[in-house]
């Protein structure tokens, strides 16, 4: 009732009064998980370190977002998985899931441990550190890294206890220890006079607050409970998580690829110019703040929009889709004038809060990297809602091409090429040349976010499956007896067979109708939910089932194969009914197939394919049945050893069916 409720209210209710319930509590959360990344660097600026205590935590930073990509992978899988898991009413796998992903982030945190504490100095070279910073980065780094566990397992833990229907605790926790992070700073930097290890120490023990407010939160979670076996890893479990987490795994590791190259970049040019290799690096790690809380209002409005986005695409409610678009994308041009005007008239004011202000050079490089390396903001805040928007109506290719085009298609090689062009020309230009590397991105990214954006919208109401799904679809009461779930290779005839082995029965079966019930279930298009297969992409397919509205219809289908079998004896074909009735006892798990050739000539008689066209269909088909059902159940699609019966149709489906029915008359 409360999802019939919910899901009323995203088709119903006006959009901006929608936005601004979800969007703001989205935008909170971002912008205090930013402020452990920026107060340090506020008040390591504003000490007698100046730009160089900058550039040394600047250079750690990478390294950090590497070990941040890895929990959120892991905790915004768990707690995708959570919350397909309280869908289903799965009080089995939602523990087994997250315990493991707690054991693995611990591993995982021990291991980087190591890997960085023995390869510590070649490390932070490696991301740009000079002579004269290398000492305040090591500094500061063995402290940070001593806390690895801590900050690893506090980023997966929050993750999964906002799923858990407790935002407010997680966010409650990240304030309290930015709060204590600010509150720190000072009094170890300057009160005690511990200068960059005082940054390090404030930055920990905040993030080690924030841990053990997330441990104590497990101890009365309100969907699951964890027990010492819980933390057994679980890894076919534990392997649809990863698969959730994929993007965000992406994304932050895309993040690392620019700030690496940016750096090698800054510190190769610098070196040539009167800048020097410090200042740039400087520079560049304060920009990156600040663009990263421009990009989290950004990312916290389109975020918010996504539950109605998905929904209401998923409901084909497509004047909903648009009207939702404009309100997002009319927000996100707004933050984008607000910041670039900030950007262009008055860099000093944001520059002068990070300290450092008296250096002339220093002053001169940064006021020109707001003014050129940020002058097209607006641009990159709109390719970021693009990439989001995307994944919230189940387009995971095209959110990959939007995000990737403009970060590491164009930006990385452009950061390479444009300096070394100008510093073969005039030597000391590259370091300036760096700079309009991402505006240049800007430009093209945006580009192709609006040719994509144009593409969808014009194709959004396009397509239709080759078979309709009934309206009045009901389930049909019978006795109690025999469940059959029939999964089948594309054109080994399986729908027909299931038919005659249900008529043979006396039961009803379910194919097109089941999907049709889901539809109802969950406030979908029935056409939405009987595509999902048909509708997937080859590339990313994972990606594809593991967005907001194709996980919604997926859970409703499993809710309604589990009414249909509560129901009584069926017959059940495809949609993993055999590993969703996996706990039930009077299940007949079947599987059809056939040889290629057979297959290619049933699929031309029934749909009048070519020979090449039905080719192409049976291998996609077959690939998106496959990958839907691992991304279900974690197992292999087609294994004859997950199946009671294997049957090879092409002796005939009259004959098929008659050797399904006698194996169940023996079974009985």
């Amino acid at each position: 009732m409360e999802q019939t409720n919910q899901n009323r209210m995203l088709g119903e209710e006006k959009i901006s009064k929608l936005l601004i319930k979800f969007s703001i509590p989205c935008i909170l959360s971002l912008l205090i998980s930013a402020l452990y990344n920026i107060v340090d660097q506020i008040f390591v600026g504003n000490s007698a370190l100046g730009y160089l205590g900058n550039a040394a935590t600047g250079i750690v930073f990478p390294i950090l977002i590497i070990a941040q990509a890895f929990a959120w992978c892991i905790g915004d899988g768990c707690a995708a998985y959570l919350s397909i898991c309280q869908g289903k009413k799965d009080t089995q796998n939602a523990h087994r899931c997250i315990g493991t992903g707690i054991t693995i982030t611990l591993i995982l945190s021990v291991i980087m441990l190591a890997l960085c504490a023995i390869w510590k100095e070649p490390l932070l070279r490696l991301f740009g550190a000079s002579d004269q910073t290398v000492g305040m980065a090591m500094e500061y780094f063995t402290i940070v890294l001593c806390f690895f566990p801590a900050f690893m397992l506090m980023n997966m833990m929050n993750a999964v206890i906002r799923a858990d229907g407790s935002p407010a605790v997680s966010m409650a926790s990240m304030s309290l220890g930015a709060i204590l992070n600010i509150i720190l700073d000072p009094v170890f930097i300057f009160g005690l006079d511990w200068g960059i290890a005082g940054a390090a120490w404030a930055t920990v023990i905040g993030q080690t607050v924030s841990f053990l407010v997330s441990v104590l939160y497990f101890f009365k979670t309100k969907s699951f409970r964890l027990a010492k076996a819980s933390f057994v890893p679980q890894f076919r479990i534990f392997s649809n998580a990863l698969k959730l987490g994929a993007s965000s795994f992406i994304t932050q590791m895309s993040i690392v690829v620019i700030s690496l190259t940016c750096n090698i970049m800054l510190a190769k040019y610098g070196a040539l110019s009167v800048y020097g290799q410090d200042i740039p690096i400087s520079v560049i790690s304060i920009e990156t703040k600040v663009f990263t809380i421009v990009i989290n209002i950004v990312v916290g409005i389109v975020l918010g929009g996504q539950p109605i986005l998905g929904y209401n695409y998923g409901a084909k409610k497509y004047g909903r889709v648009k009207e939702t678009y404009r309100t997002v994308l009319i927000a996100t041009i707004a933050v984008g004038i607000v910041s670039t005007l900030i950007f262009e008239i008055c860099p000093q004011v944001v520059i002068n809060i990070f300290g450092s202000g008296n250096d002339a050079l220093y002053l001169e490089y940064a006021m020109r990297t707001f003014r050129i390396f940020l002058s097209l903001v607006i641009f990159t805040c709109v390719i970021k809602m693009s990439s989001i928007f995307f994944q919230a109506v189940g387009k995971p290719v095209m959110a990959v091409i939007a995000s990737l085009t403009r970060d590491i298609v164009c930006f990385v090689p452009l950061v390479i090429l444009i300096p070394s062009i100008f510093e073969g020309n005039q030597a000391g230009s590259g370091i300036n040349a760096i700079l309009f590397a991402a505006p240049a991105a800007d430009i093209i990214g945006m580009i192709v976010a609006v040719c994509l954006t144009v593409h969808y919208f014009k194709t959004m109401e396009s397509g239709e499956s080759r078979e309709s799904v009934p309206v009045d679809a009901v389930i049909r009461p019978s006795q109690k007896g025999v469940i059959v779930t029939i999964a089948r290779e594309h054109g080994s005839c399986g729908k027909r067979i299931a038919q005659l082995v249900a008529e043979r029965m006396g039961v009803a079966c379910y194919y097109k109708e089941m999907t049709a019930l889901a539809a109802q279930e969950a406030g979908l298009d029935r056409q939405f939910v009987s595509d999902i297969n048909e509708n997937a992409p080859e590339l990313l397919r994972s990606l594809y089932l593991s967005t907001n509205v194709v996980q919604q219809a997926i859970v409703a289908q499993e809710q309604i194969i589990r009414k249909i079998a509560d129901s009584g004896s069926c017959v059940i074909v495809g949609r993993a009914a055999d590993y969703v009735l996996s706990d039930y006892p009077d299940v007949v798990r079947i599987f059809i197939y056939a040889p290629k050739e057979y297959r290619v000539k049933k699929v031309m008689e029934m749909y009048g394919d070519t020979e090449e066209a039905g080719r192409k269909s049976i291998a996609r088909s077959d690939a998106a049945r496959a990958s839907y059902y691992n991304s279900i159940s974690g197992g292999e699609w087609g294994d004859p050893h997950g199946y009671h019966l294997c049957v090879d149709s092409s002796c005939g489906v009259e004959a098929a069916a008659s050797i399904i029915c006698d194996y169940i008359k023996l079974q009985s």
